[in-house]
């Protein structure tokens, strides 16, 4: 089976993966645990909650079913922050579950800061046997459930950049902020006024 978990921010991804590899290796099967531009900065999946694990990191050339035959007796794969991979990452995770009988556990975002879907998340949304959105609540400052993940740039939303810009949710100089759908279009980050921030409809393209 081919899995996809996903979430904004703060909703407990990295902490349900590191979860799941743990439930399947005390059972004696064989995984792997991947990530990609994890918070740490390091080759690790992480979790807010202190939680930590070793990864391979999947950089842009690495082919996954490559990775995995050149081990022996892999049973399933830990796809932390599987948004970013490439699509091509994607489609080999497809084929590792359809031709060599691997589960995979993709976790990662939906969307970018711009709502907007991240390329492999949409083909993980196309591909996957079973998507799941997972259901830790995350809150928006009105206390609303957060839905979209918001850049904030020294003070002040931003709808335009790079698709990925590394930072975490800490009040940073860039960090993220998770909004319900009503602040996120109005870019109302809960402190008086607009911040600054476009109107969506309004906002130059990338």
């Amino acid at each position: 089976m081919l899995r996809f978990f996903h979430g904004p921010m703060d909703c407990g991804k990295s902490t349900l993966a590191l979860q799941m590899n743990y439930n399947h290796s005390r059972q004696g099967r064989r995984g792997l645990v991947l990530t990609k531009h994890d918070r740490s900065g390091e080759a690790q999946v992480t979790s807010r909650i202190g939680l930590g694990l070793d990864a391979i990191e999947v950089g842009e050339e690495l082919d996954l079913v490559r990775l995995v035959a050149a081990r022996d007796g892999i049973d399933y794969l830990i796809c932390d922050e599987a948004c970013f991979y490439t699509v091509e990452q994607i489609e080999q995770l497809a084929d590792l579950v359809d031709d060599h009988g691997v589960d995979v556990y993709a976790f990662g975002l939906a969307s970018d800061f711009r709502s907007r879907m991240f390329p492999a998340a949409r083909r993980l949304f196309e591909l996957a046997d079973e998507v799941v959105r997972l259901q830790v609540e995350v809150l928006c400052w009105c206390g609303r459930q957060g839905r979209l993940n918001a850049r904030v740039a020294d003070g002040v939303m931003v709808r335009t950049g790079e698709q990925v810009v590394i930072a975490d949710t800490d009040g940073s100089q860039v960090h993220y902020r998770v909004l319900c759908r009503r602040h996120y279009r109005n870019g109302d980050l809960g402190t008086g006024d607009l911040g600054g921030a476009e109107h969506p409809r309004l906002a130059a393209p990338a």
